[in-house]
This record gives C-alpha cells, structure tokens and sequence, in this order.
C-alpha cells in the first residue's frame, strides 16, 4: 500500500511539473522537446536498472505489439499531453486523464467483446458531459471553449488504445518488463525533436532543465518501478484503485507548487467525470455475465492496473 501512495504521489506531482516549463511564459522547452529529454533520462535509469538485473530483451516476433503499445502510450500520450499542458491548468488535465477508462471501456466494447449495460452507457455519457464542462471552465477568462482540453483527451484516448494493445504482452512479460520495453521503444520516434532540444538545453533555465530530469527520473522511471512491486503484492483492483486519488492530489501539487486552482467549472466538471467512470467501472457490465466475459473482465482490469499514466504516466 506504500508502494502504490508513493507512486500516485509521485505521478501527480509530473501534472505541475510538465506545466511548468512548456508554458510559453517559461521560456524554456517545447512540449515536444520536453517529452524527449525526460524520457531519454528515462530510458537511461530504466536501461541501468535492467542491465544490473539482467533483464531480458524481448522477442523479436513481439516487438511490433510492442512498438504499437509504446507509440500510444508513450510517445502520443505525453506528446498530446505535454501539448495539452501547455495551454490548460495542471488540475484540469489530471481531471480529464482521469477520465480515460470511459475510452478503455469503449475500446473494450469494440475489439475485446466487452459488453456495457444501460448504467454502463450512462456513465460514458456522464463522463463525456464532464470532459465538456471542463473544456469551457479552462477557456480564457474563465468560461470559453479551450481546445487544449482535446488534445489532452487525445492523450487520454491514447492511453486506452495502449490498454488493449498491451493485454496481449503482459501475458507474456512482466509488468516492469513492459513498462521498460514501452519507455525505451517510445522514446525513439521522440528524436525528431532532438535538433530542438540540442539547442535549447544550452540555453533554458536551469531550474526547467532539472525539473524535465525529476519528471525522467521520479515519475518516469522510479514511480513506475515501485507500482510494479505494489501490483505484485496486491490484487490488481485494488492497486487500481489507489488512482482515483490522483487528480486531488494533482490539483494539491498544483496549488503549492504553481499557486494555480481549477475553476470552479473545471472542478464541477470534473467531478461529473469521475462519476461517470465510477459508475461504468462499478455498474457498468451485465450482470449476468458468461464466465469467459468475466475472465475477459478481469483481465481487462489487470491491463489497466498495469499500465496506467499516466498513468500518467505521469
């Protein structure tokens, strides 16, 4: 239980962080470049990680499974994440990540055979009239349509696509395996930025350019570590469950590290979100589910227990 609190802690903090140096006022780096540098340091602690433990590589028939996985759920998350951030308020995004399981759900009903019942359907509508609320509460003057809560919901749809990619692999490898294979995979189509980031880290300020390594480090390589042993000690739904917390203590983070609050309709939103993925998480199936669509279920639960950002990723 330590494990998993530290790890959601850590995560959250990466919603201020990330806003704080893409933000145009930073004068510091681009979303993209941003993105490759934290997950280039990434790729480096993970990479030392897995040589003092003598990791194994994967196989070479599982690396376009693979390579998908880490394109969605790396590489476009944070891209559209960062992106997103440039333009919307740390709690505001963690509110609409927070949503994503609507879109795993969806995803699910479409190419795993799930099935959602009517409070199920409900809930996705719930949770898409929150998303809405927020996208208004974020606009300039407090109440105006903001697109950066879409790119940020981009990053959220991302994530679920990266759910039902990954089901396959992790039954193969182990959590911390994935999660390695996705950082180092997804980091490479990030080098487009590289000439960018070459000559901004010379001359961004320091403070942005530590803070992109503690976002590499802390929630890129050491959160993701320690949720992996916490996944392996506890049921997978009650691992998943220490993330609800995540957009509260994001916006906490926020509010200490940036002096930044939600509206007031960002918050109602995005408490309107959160109730309808509660309710398609907990409601949501038919009850009278055949076993083979309760074991797809669980498994279902075990892939977003694993690989959740952002979660976060964050």
């Amino acid at each position: 239980m330590l494990a998993a609190i530290f790890a959601v802690v850590v995560w959250s903090s990466a919603f201020a962080g990330v806003s704080t140096v893409v933000v145009p006022s930073a004068h510091a780096y681009s979303p993209g470049e941003a993105a490759l540098l934290r997950f280039l340091v990434a790729s480096a602690a993970t990479g030392l990680w897995a040589l003092a433990t003598r990791m194994r590589l994967p196989d070479r028939e599982d690396l376009p499974r693979l390579a998908m996985a880490a394109l969605l759920g790396i590489t476009t998350y944070h891209l559209a994440f960062n992106y997103g951030e440039s333009t919307v308020s740390a709690g505001a995004a963690s509110l609409v990540i927070a949503a994503g399981p609507i879109f795993t759900a969806l995803l699910a009903v479409a190419f795993l055979g799930e099935r959602l019942n009517g409070w199920g359907w409900a809930g996705v509508l719930t949770a898409f009239t929150g998303v809405s609320a927020i996208a208004f509460g974020e606009g300039r003057g407090g109440f105006g349509f903001s697109p950066g809560v879409l790119i940020v919901a981009v990053a959220a749809m991302a994530t679920a696509g990266y759910f039902v990619v990954s089901k396959k692999p992790l039954r193969k490898y182990s959590a911390l395996e994935f999660t390695f294979y996705a950082i180092w995979l997804g980091t490479i189509p990030m080098l487009v930025f590289a000439p960018g980031l070459v000559r901004h880290i010379q001359t961004a300020p320091a403070w942005a350019t530590w803070t992109v390594v503690y976002l590499g480090v802390f929630p890129g390589a050491l959160a993701y570590t320690v949720w992996s042993y916490a996944l392996q000690k506890m049921p997978a739904s009650t691992t998943a469950s220490f993330l609800y917390g995540q957009p509260v203590l994001a916006t906490l983070v926020a509010w200490v590290w940036q002096g930044v609050v939600p509206s007031g309709v960002t918050l109602v939103g995005g408490a309107i979100a959160l109730g309808g993925v509660l309710l398609v998480n907990f409601k949501g199936r038919p009850t009278a589910a055949s076993a083979g669509q309760v074991a797809s279920g669980e498994a279902a639960v075990e892939t977003d227990a694993v690989v959740a950002e952002v979660s976060e990723g964050e």
